[in-house]
C-alpha cells in the first residue's frame, strides 16, 4: 500500500491556538503559492476546511471561504486532489451537487468532499442558519447525501425526505470522477460511525498513534461489511501535526513552545463549544487544545527517520492517507518533502522551485 501525503490548507492562518503569528496568512496569495508548490514536491491532496468564522485564531480573525477557494485552486493546479469540507446545514444538497460537479470539471476530476458536522452554535446563529443537535445533524446528513448522490447519478432525480425534497431535478454535467467524487467523513459517536460505514467512501480520524488506529480501522471495516456489504471497502485517513528537526531534543523544544497554552488564547471559547458539540472516544488533553485535530497524538515529532518510521507504522495499520499540519506551513512542508518523503518513497526527486 502506498501512503498518500495530504495536508490541511491553512484557511485560518495557522493551526496553533496560542501562537498569534505563524507566518502563514489567511490569503489567496499564500494558499495559491502553497498549493502549486505542494504538488511539485510530492503532496497528493489538500483538505480545505469550511468555517465562516476563524476557529483557531479567534472568531474575528480572517478566514477563507472553502468553496470559492477550491474553485480557484482547481484552475491553477494540475495534480493535487482537492478535498473540500462541506457542512450540510450550510448548503442545500441539490445546489451543492451542481456546484461540486462544476469544480470537478474545472479540476479535471480532482474534487473530493469531506462531509462535516456543524458543531459551532455561535457561527450558525450569526449566519441565520438552523443549528441541529448532534444526532439531528446526522439525520440531516443522511438525507443530504442521498440527494447529492442522486443528483450526480440520475438523469432526473426526485426525492421526498423529511428535510429535503426535489422533483425531476437535473444536474448536468455530471462529475468527471466515477462513480462520483469520493466522500470522506469522520466522527467517533455510534451515530456517526454507522452513517459513515453505510454511505461514505473513506473514514478520516483525528490524530492517534498506529496502535490506537489499527483497532479503529478493524472496527470500521467490520461495520462496513455488516451495514453495506455490497459497497467497496473504505479507505482510511488520519490527521497529524509534524515537527521535524535534526534531533529529538530540538523537536521537543518546539513542542514545548507550541503547547504552552494560555487560557486566554483567542480560540479558547471556540474550542469549548467544539467539545460541547461533539462526542469523542477519548478525553482531550491540554496539548490537544493547542494543536487542532489532536495532531500531536500521531507522534510525528522528532528526526526525519523517526517520523518516517511512525508513518510506516500507520500505513501498516491500514492508513491510506495522512492529513498533515505544519507551522509555518510552507517552510516545514519543504523540510518534510526534502527529509521525510524520500525515506518512504526512495528515488523521489523534488521539483526545482
Amino acid at each position: 500500500m502506498t501512503l498518500r501525503f495530504g495536508y490541511w490548507m491553512p484557511m485560518f492562518g495557522g493551526w496553533l491556538r496560542n501562537v498569534e503569528d505563524e507566518r502563514m496568512e489567511a490569503s489567496w496569495d499564500y494558499v495559491k503559492r502553497l498549493a502549486q508548490r505542494s504538488e511539485e514536491i510530492g503532496f497528493d491532496l489538500s483538505l480545505l476546511a469550511e468555517l465562516n468564522l476563524n476557529d483557531i485564531k479567534g472568531a474575528s480573525a480572517p478566514s477563507l471561504d472553502a468553496w470559492s477557494t477550491a474553485a480557484a485552486l482547481a484552475a491553477v493546479t494540475r495534480r493535487l486532489e482537492l478535498m473540500v469540507a462541506v457542512r450540510p446545514t450550510f448548503h442545500h444538497p441539490a445546489l451543492l451537487a451542481k456546484q461540486a460537479a462544476n469544480i470537478d470539471h474545472i479540476s479535471n476530476g480532482r474534487l473530493a468532499l469531506n462531509v462535516v458536522s456543524s458543531w459551532w452554535r455561535d457561527e450558525a446563529q450569526q449566519c441565520g442558519i438552523p443549528f441541529d443537535e448532534h444526532d439531528d445533524r446526522y439525520r440531516r446528513t443522511e438525507e443530504w447525501l442521498a440527494v447529492v448522490k442522486g443528483m450526480w447519478h440520475e438523469e432526473r432525480f426526485t426525492y421526498e425526505g423529511t428535510l429535503y425534497q426535489t422533483r425531476d431535478a437535473i444536474a448536468e454535467p455530471k462529475p468527471l470522477r466515477k462513480p462520483h467524487p469520493p466522500i470522506y467523513a469522520g466522527g467517533e459517536s455510534e451515530t456517526a460511525k454507522n452513517l459513515i460505514a453505510r454511505e461514505a467512501d473513506a473514514y478520516v480520524m483525528h490524530g492517534d498513534p498506529a496502535e490506537r488506529i489499527a483497532p479503529k480501522i478493524a472496527e470500521m471495516e467490520e461495520r462496513r461489511r455488516r451495514l453495506a456489504p455490497q459497497a467497496a471497502p473504505l479507505s482510511f485517513g488520519v490527521a497529524g501535526f509534524v515537527v521535524c528537526r535534526p534531533s529529538a531534543e530540538e523537536a521537543q523544544r518546539e513542542v514545548d513552545r507550541i503547547t504552552n497554552v494560555r487560557a486566554s488564547a483567542a480560540g479558547n471559547a471556540n474550542f469549548q463549544q467544539w467539545l460541547l458539540g461533539t462526542r469523542l472516544d477519548q478525553q482531550i488533553a491540554i496539548e490537544d487544545y493547542s494543536v487542532s485535530n489532536r495532531g500531536l497524538r500521531s507522534e510525528l515529532v522528532g528526526t526525519p527517520e523517526l517520523i518516517a518510521e511512525r508513518l510506516d507504522r500507520l500505513a501498516r495499520a491500514g492508513v491510506d492517507l495522512v492529513l498533515l499540519q505544519f507551522s509555518p506551513q510552507y517552510e516545514e512542508m519543504e523540510r518534510f518533502a526534502d527529509e521525510v518523503i524520500p525515506l518512504l518513497r526512495p528515488g523521489r526527486k523534488t521539483s526545482v522551485a
